[in-house]
């Protein structure tokens, strides 16, 4: 058979072609049919597949994180209950509002019993912060390094937080004695109305 005889192959009588065209009439459908198949079934599922294998990926990642997470549970429980009790322990070092007057007076006689001259003490109007608010108080005194040291400490001793901002010596000249001026800081914890 040639290339002649395939011309005049007459397609309403194909079951009398010779065997060589019906195997590749029989190749041809069967490669036409597996592309239809590809196209029209295949393709879909295999863009389907990757997006699942992507998203497969991402919850993966998830899964990974939120299981390390569970595994410390106990830990972050533990550590939790740690953070609280000593969030209680500091905000029992925060006066409270009834407080503050004795702390006011607990500074006074802070300066006093480390032997300095109080020049200037004076209270300031309270500013409230995020969960707390700072109540400053300008200080000027008079005396010797070592006194202003020995005041330093005893307000670091006092029972409530109370911290010193703006620290400047002035150094004397001939009698007159050295002096600080400073800004005492106590702060307050802000309660749920507040």
């Amino acid at each position: 058979m040639d290339l002649a005889d395939i011309n005049n192959l007459d397609f309403k009588n194909i079951g009398n072609a010779p065997l060589p065209v019906k195997i590749g009439i029989i190749i041809f459908l069967c490669i036409a049919l597996a592309a239809a198949a590809f196209y029209f079934d295949t393709k879909d599922q295999l863009t389907h597949l990757e997006q699942t294998e992507a998203e497969e990926g991402t919850l993966r990642t998830k899964f990974e994180s939120k299981q390390k997470k569970a595994v410390n549970l106990e830990l972050y429980k533990v550590q939790l209950e740690k953070m609280r009790k000593t969030f209680g322990t500091l905000i029992r070092q925060l006066p409270s509002e009834t407080e503050i007057p004795n702390l006011i007076v607990d500074i006074s006689r802070t300066g006093l019993s480390s032997g300095l001259e109080i020049d200037l003490f004076k209270p300031g109007s309270e500013t409230k912060k995020d969960f707390y608010s700072e109540k400053p108080i300008q200080l000027r005194v008079k005396g010797g390094y070592h006194e202003f040291g020995e005041f330093a400490s005893g307000v670091a001793a006092l029972p409530r937080v109370v911290t010193l901002h703006n620290i400047t010596l002035t150094p004397g000249t001939g009698d007159t004695p050295m002096t600080m001026a400073a800004t005492a800081k106590t702060y307050r914890y802000l309660d749920d109305e507040e």
